[in-house]
């Protein structure tokens, strides 16, 4: 189901969220994640973002992932499997009190070409406030076009994120 495109001013706040969520993440499956990164726009000091945390779980293998879902499910994830994405896991989690998507947590096992991929891209968004900009204003005339299909909006800005992405991974 689409969802509506928001984006909101930047928040400070968005990093201690997406700390406390790491942190309740090792708690919930001990073990299963390498490691956890905040990433995403929430992520880049100053960007205007849709207020969802984006996370990026590194795991050995999937297979001790799979072997976590019932524990994440019990802390609120639900399981999209794949997604469209090859050899990812991806969850999301909605505020109970509003519905609202809250966070993305993408994982993907050691080696999987994605992890450098969204790395270097949010380090490249926080060391160059110019990319980060022109990123602000990508999304914010691809919220314009599509302002009810958060779906639709994200395939807008694919081709830039991709194409910078690309870039950073390669420097």
């Amino acid at each position: 189901m689409p969802r509506p495109v928001v984006l909101a001013d930047p928040d400070p706040r968005w990093a201690d969220r997406a700390a406390a969520l790491i942190a309740g993440l090792h708690a919930a499956a001990p073990g299963a994640f390498t490691a956890l990164h905040h990433i995403g726009s929430t992520a880049i000091p100053g960007l205007a973002a849709k207020p969802v945390i984006d996370l990026l779980g590194e795991t050995a293998d999937l297979a001790t992932i799979d072997a976590a879902r019932p524990a994440l499910e019990a802390a609120g994830f639900r399981w999209r499997g794949e997604n469209g994405v090859a050899g990812r896991r991806y969850l999301t989690r909605d505020d109970p009190q509003t519905g609202a998507r809250a966070v993305h947590l993408h994982i993907h096992a050691a080696g999987d070409p994605m992890i450098p991929w969204h790395l270097a891209f949010r380090d490249r968004l926080r060391a160059e406030t110019e990319t980060a900009a022109a990123y602000e204003a990508e999304k914010r005339r691809c919220a314009a076009l599509h302002p009810d299909d958060s779906g639709a909006y994200a395939a807008c800005k694919k081709a830039w994120t991709d194409g910078v992405a690309a870039e950073a991974v390669r420097r």
